[in-house]
């Protein structure tokens, strides 16, 4: 087992059970008056963040605090990044400074496992480009887990912009580790080239798979990586692809509804779904934390020497 946590694709099954698990002593803080752990003491923790982010680098922050590291905010605006530096040079000045993990998210594909090169720390990668999104499809298999009590044999199907999600990429990866069935459903334009080489089923109607969906998942509609239309107009998108009450209620009395934000309203999902029992969306936010303290843990404080804290990649 790495040191780094760069890809759900490289985590085998024990590993990922091993974060869901120590995710879930964490999440028993949450219950006590003081919510730290002495853990991390004296250990520093980078969050460097070329995009900007609201969710995850709060609850990064958050959980490397909780675990009593120092934490540094790196953002690229109002950086040397603005006036030209690489991201080589970033990270040896991150490396001179001692970072004992730089959690990296970046506008680039492969660029936290770039830096996973350049520093003696461990990198966690917090979304790159495209790419791929560990630490949300571990939070979201820690979600279903604790609402359904298992992963293993459950459909789950993942609903919108799968060509641009690094979320979707992700949590494919992670729950076929699992054992559960995957379904995307999408526009035909709005799945990537490659998708036939996935280990999942692919789907052009909603409809048809709600009712044999344990857990559904809606993504937004990422334009601002889009340079061309990939659907007709917005309307008719939700028409076909949205989560309404009507279709919400031909899915099966225990399914779930998840959606890892931000969300657009009336668009992938309407209110009334995602403020509905069924949904799961706050708790991802929650359960977030808890998920990002076990990997900073499993990573930095799992164990005294360097070569036994080799924890996940």
């Amino acid at each position: 087992m790495n040191r780094h946590l760069l890809s759900t694709a490289d985590l085998l099954r024990e590993d990922a059970l091993l974060v869901l698990d120590t995710a879930e002593q964490m999440a028993r803080l949450s219950d006590r008056s003081v919510k730290k752990l002495p853990t991390l003491r004296g250990r520093t923790v980078v969050n460097l963040f070329f995009e900007d982010s609201t969710r995850t680098r709060t609850s990064f922050e958050l959980a490397a605090k909780r675990l009593s590291a120092d934490v540094i905010n790196f953002s690229a605006k109002g950086s040397s990044v603005s006036k030209g530096e690489s991201l080589k040079d970033t990270a040896l000045t991150l490396e001179a400074m001692g970072a004992d993990a730089v959690v990296c998210r970046h506008p680039a594909s492969g660029a936290p496992q770039r830096l996973a090169g350049w520093v003696r720390g461990s990198v966690l990668n917090a979304g790159d480009g495209t790419h791929e999104h560990p630490t949300q499809a571990l939070l979201d298999a820690f979600t279903i887990r604790r609402r359904l009590g298992r992963l293993e044999g459950l459909a789950v199907t993942i609903v919108g912009d799968v060509l641009h999600s690094r979320v979707a990429r992700s949590n494919v990866w992670l729950l076929r580790t699992l054992g559960a069935k995957v379904t995307l459903v999408a526009p035909p334009t709005l799945l990537p080239n490659a998708v036939a080489d996935w280990p999942v089923d692919v789907s052009y109607n909603l409809d048809a798979v709600l009712p044999g969906s344990d857990v559904v998942m809606m993504l937004r509609v990422q334009r601002e990586r889009m340079s061309a239309a990939f659907f007709p107009t917005e309307r008719e998108y939700s028409r076909r692809y949205g989560l309404d009450a009507d279709r919400a209620a031909t899915l099966p009395p225990h399914a779930l509804v998840m959606h890892p934000g931000p969300m657009v309203r009336g668009m992938e999902i309407a209110s009334d779904v995602a403020d509905s029992p069924r949904s799961t969306i706050v708790e991802q936010v929650a359960n977030g934390v808890s998920v990002r303290m076990a990997c900073l843990y499993l990573l930095l404080g799992g164990a005294d020497e360097p070569e036994e804290r080799e924890v996940i990649r």
